[in-house]
């Protein structure tokens, strides 16, 4: 691949051609909003001048429910060789290139997992899509050259292609990325009108659980009506654990006793079963996940701690696995929870209290 055409310059568009401008691909950047293409051109990642004739492959970056239109007048007009999309549902666009009747044998469905609470080209990075999966929907048609192409780009951007079929891929999604934004936006939702006192007890765990709340709901809104049915079937299964869960609850404030032990054990099913779908969840790198021991470390909140206490880790010859931080309440000051191998533990905590930080536990 040499040159490359990326219709719509969104947080995805615009870290694909960064990712592939980085890499000495000459890209062509095109937005339905002009200032879009040219912020995503002065970023780097490409020129928003036209291509002067077909590029080796077009990028459809838009909403879902624009996927299909973008896609059929770009193969109509020729403008490239290889035609793919980066929608986050597979099966409706393919369907309405069907209904359109055009030869899909130059288009492959791809969706990368990957991106952020943040919207636009301004939020967009070259290593977006490094060591995430990148979805490739190829059916009997698609064309050898096209899936090459596809893969090609998956490699430029450092990512990790996995091969599905399209409606396999949106139940997927459906399960482990659509239904949790809804559901972190119903937990954050219960804060909107919550009293003050409660709020400013919020801690890591509401801040995780409501992260994704954040998100563009314009945005959501558009993914959710591309993909309801499957996300639907997902609800409907975690409502009838919320009905089941909310009965146990009330048996666990009744006084009689057959009542509360109902409770209790339908409390604990649901807990271990989450304990079991939680272990299902990969790991570093997409493996199996690995069981850590976690060192505590209190630090002030001003510039440098993180990168000096980073730097002692790398001192005492041990590698961090994973970290979070936990800000402390009405002070300056936070707990590093930097995650490494068991047999790593020691070794840090003593290096860390050799040099002066306040290891806790």
């Amino acid at each position: 691949m040499r040159t490359a055409l990326v219709i719509g310059t969104g947080l995805v568009g615009t870290s694909a051609a960064l990712a592939l401008a980085g890499r000495g691909i000459h890209v062509h950047l095109v937005d339905h909003d002009p200032e879009s293409a040219r912020t995503a051109a002065a970023l780097g990642a490409g020129t928003d001048e036209p291509p002067t004739g077909p590029v080796d492959l077009a990028v459809i970056a838009v909403p879902p429910a624009h996927t299909a239109t973008v896609l059929a007048t770009a193969m109509r007009d020729g403008v490239a060789r290889g035609y793919l999309d980066v929608a986050s549902v597979k099966g409706g666009p393919r369907r309405e290139l069907e209904a359109l009747g055009l030869d899909l044998t130059p288009y492959i469905g791809t969706h990368p997992m990957a991106g952020k609470e943040r919207s636009g080209p301004l939020a967009a990075t070259a290593d977006l899509f490094e060591g995430r999966p990148w979805v490739l929907t190829p059916t009997r048609e698609t064309d050898t050259e096209v899936l090459n192409l596809a893969l090609e780009l998956v490699a430029l951007c450092r990512a990790v292609p996995v091969v599905m079929d399209a409606d396999a891929h949106d139940r997927a999604v459906a399960l482990v990325s659509h239904t949790p934004q809804l559901i972190s936006s119903m937990v954050a939702a219960r804060l909107e009108e919550a009293d003050e006192s409660a709020v400013r007890l919020c801690g890591q765990g509401i801040r995780d659980v409501t992260r994704i709340a954040a998100s563009d709901p314009r945005m959501w809104v558009e993914i959710l009506s591309a993909n309801p049915g499957p996300v639907a079937d997902v609800l409907a299964g975690v409502a009838a654990d919320l009905e089941e869960t909310v009965t146990a609850l009330r048996g666990l404030d009744s006084v009689d006793e057959k009542r509360r032990r109902a409770g209790t054990d339908a409390i604990e099913d649901v807990l271990r079963r989450g304990n079991a779908g939680r272990v299902r969840v990969p790991g570093k790198h997409g493996a199996a996940p690995a069981a850590y021991e976690t060192v505590a470390v209190l630090i002030g909140d001003k510039p440098g701690e993180l990168a000096a206490i980073f730097a002692d880790a790398g001192r005492a010859g041990v590698n961090i696995e994973d970290v979070r931080i936990e800000h402390a309440t009405g002070q300056q000051a936070g707990l590093v929870q930097i995650m490494v191998e068991p047999s790593a533990a020691p070794v840090l905590a003593a290096a860390l209290t050799e040099r002066g930080w306040s290891v806790r536990g």
